[in-house]
Formats: C-alpha cells, sequence, structure tokens
C-alpha cells in the first residue's frame, strides 16, 4: 500500500472515530439533581470523626520527638534569614504552636490562622507594627539612648507604610525579629493573589521571620519564582504528623454533611460549573433578577427570553427552553405561579448563597 493511501486511511479512521464519539453522546444529558446528594447532619458526622482512634500512636510520638529536637537548628535558620515551610501529611498546627512557644520565647510571635474563612490582614501588620515599635523602644531604653518621637498612630497609616516600617533599619541587632506564624498559609483566608502579594512583602522584611504550613497540594501554584526564592526566602521541611485536622475542619463546611447555605453554594456551583458559558449566563441573568427584586414571585419566561435574546445567549425560545429543562432537572430553578397566574422562574436558593454562587462561577 502507498504512503498516501495509508495515511488516508488513518485520517479516514481518527475523524470517523471522533464523529461517532460526538454523535453518541449529543443525545445524552446529566441526570444527577442536587436531591441525589447522600448527606448526613453535620452534627453526627463530626461527633464520628472525633471518635475515631487514632492508630500507630507510639509511632507517632517519637516521630515528634525527632521534630522537636530539631528546634534549635530551626531558630538558627530563621536568625540567617530564611522563613521556614513545613508541609506533609497530617496537621502541623500543635507542632508549630510548640515550636513557638519553647524556641521561639525569645521573639515576638504573630499567629495567622490561614483556615479560618476571612482574615483581616490589615490588622495583622498593625499588630506586626506595634510589636516591632516595643521591641525598638526596649533596646533605646537598655542601650541609654533618647527615644524616637513618638509616631504616627499605626492603624491609621496604610498597608503600605506599615510595610515600609518593618522593613526599615530598625533595630541594632540583627538577630532580633518578629516571627510571623501561618497555619495553612494556602487556607481559604488566604488563597487570593493579592493576599499571597502582600503576605510575600511582610516576609521579605528585614525584621520579619515567616514560618508557615501548606497542606493544600495545588500550594505551589500560589507562588512565582521571585516569591519562592527571594520574598518568602523558603527552608522546605518534611514533617508529616499524621495528626487529624480536627481544629482546621472545624471551619470548613463538610462534603458529606448537610450544611445548609454552604452545601447549596458548593454543591450549586459544581453543576453550574459542568455546563456551557451560555447556560451560566443564562442562569446569572435569572439570579440577578432575583436578586434586584426580592419581593416577586419570580420572573416571567418571556423577560427572561428578552434579555438573553438582547445579549445574544439564545437565538429562540426553543434553545431557552432547552437550558432551563437542564437547569430544572438540577432542582437549580423551578417554577410557580404569580398573583396573576402567570407562571414565573425562581432559584430556590437564599440570596446570600446566591450572591457566592454568582460569584464563584463567575471567577
Amino acid at each position: 500500500m502507498e504512503p498516501n493511501e495509508i495515511e488516508e486511511d488513518e485520517f479516514g479512521f481518527s475523524r470517523n472515530y471522533f464523529l461517532s464519539k460526538e454523535l453518541g453522546n449529543s443525545g445524552k444529558k446529566s441526570g444527577r439533581k442536587l436531591a441525589d446528594i447522600d448527606i448526613v447532619e453535620e452534627q453526627e458526622l463530626r461527633e464520628a470523626m472525633a471518635n475515631m482512634e487514632q492508630k500507630h500512636e507510639k509511632e507517632i510520638d517519637e516521630l515528634i520527638k525527632s521534630y522537636k529536637s530539631l528546634y534549635q537548628e530551626w531558630v538558627c535558620e530563621l536568625r540567617c534569614g530564611f522563613g521556614l515551610l513545613m508541609y506533609g501529611f497530617g496537621s502541623k498546627r500543635t507542632l508549630l504552636e510548640d515550636f513557638a512557644t519553647t524556641a521561639l520565647t525569645e521573639h515576638s510571635v504573630v499567629v495567622i490562622n490561614g483556615y479560618l474563612q476571612s482574615i483581616n490582614l490589615k490588622q495583622v501588620v498593625i499588630t506586626l507594627a506595634e510589636l516591632l515599635w516595643d521591641q525598638v523602644k526596649t533596646q533605646q531604653k537598655t542601650t541609654s539612648r533618647s527615644l524616637v518621637k513618638d509616631q504616627q498612630p499605626f492603624n491609621t497609616r496604610s498597608v503600605d507604610d506599615l510595610i515600609a516600617f518593618l522593613d526599615g533599619k530598625n533595630q541594632d541587632d540583627s538577630e532580633s525579629f518578629v516571627c510571623v506564624l501561618v497555619h495553612n498559609i494556602d487556607g481559604p483566608g488566604l488563597r487570593d493573589s493579592d493576599t499571597q502579594q502582600y503576605l510575600a512583602r511582610i516576609a521579605a522584611c528585614s525584621n520579619i521571620r515567616m514560618v508557615a504550613s501548606i497542606d493544600h497540594v495545588n500550594a505551589l501554584l500560589l507562588w512565582d519564582k521571585k516569591m519562592v526564592h527571594t520574598q518568602f526566602n523558603w527552608y522546605w521541611h518534611h514533617v508529616p504528623t499524621f495528626a487529624p485536622y480536627k481544629v482546621e475542619a472545624m471551619f470548613l463546611p463538610l462534603i458529606l454533611a448537610q450544611g445548609g447555605n454552604s452545601q447549596n453554594v458548593k454543591t450549586a456551583t459544581i453543576v453550574l460549573q459542568s455546563l456551557t458559558p451560555n447556560a451560566q449566563s443564562i442562569f446569572k441573568a435569572l439570579a440577578e433578577h432575583q436578586l434586584a427584586h426580592p419581593d416577586e414571585e419570580g420572573m416571567p419566561v418571556n423577560n427572561l427570553y428578552t434579555i438573553c435574546r438582547e445579549r445574544f445567549l439564545v437565538s429562540s425560545q426553543i434553545t431557552l427552553n432547552s437550558h432551563l429543562t437542564e437547569f430544572k432537572d438540577h432542582e437549580l430553578v423551578k417554577t410557580r405561579r404569580d398573583s396573576d397566574g402567570q407562571d414565573c422562574l425562581y432559584i430556590p436558593i437564599p440570596n446570600e448563597a446566591l450572591e457566592k454562587i454568582i460569584k464563584d462561577i463567575s471567577q
């Protein structure tokens, strides 16, 4: 057989293969619904987790003792200007707090709990500046030098000004610093790009040292090369503790538990993200109307169709109906009659949760 004939046969085979796949799936649609998710009461699930017995306690205790023997090495690394990044399976919260209370007694320590849903980063920077200022005044007293004039209150200054103060030459002792201890620097309260940039700038300050833990599998995607090697200047330590994430998990909605609005947001977002961009935009149009008119029974189908036509989301009523059918199949949208007897569409999710869903699918 000639080479050209072989290439034509291979092309025809591949084309027919993908064509059959496309035709075979064209008539299918997902039958999954939110109500199909088998969930239990959150309190019941948490009690079951609390009663789980820990295995290999003796071996784990020996492992933790081996980490404690490294405390002085870790302090030396901080004094040399490195930041400590702890990784490995298991919660490192207890280990890091023990390190801070036993090996960093000569230094001020500020703790950031990254596993919380929201964190006031400016307040953290203000606290760091106040602690550093206290150290400066203490040094001036011990060296019999006149005190620096009182500065502008830190809570009235911008974050950039505060970071500049933390990076200034404020102390005579280069080994004196304020330590920032960050539990789960990859946690939900710190995961956005702007926050990570500010944390990197704080870690790069001459009077600051950072000790942090990571647990998310994609944590390294938070940083670029400059942040890792220059600003954070991480010294990596593999410290698996095999400890349960009891405290950290208290502030996160459990996937298998009935968590009210949090669970509705999670499951609805998962379903919407599996749909086409046009379908998501149609859902957002309905959601925006519902948020803007909370006292109405819903949105008439004709009104939704007009908006979708204006935004070039659908070309016909049939197209819109197919999207609405999919929404109804997943129980994202329901229909009810208003006081005039007109069928209206509404989303059976509280407005607060609905705002969160729109934000999630818009990212």
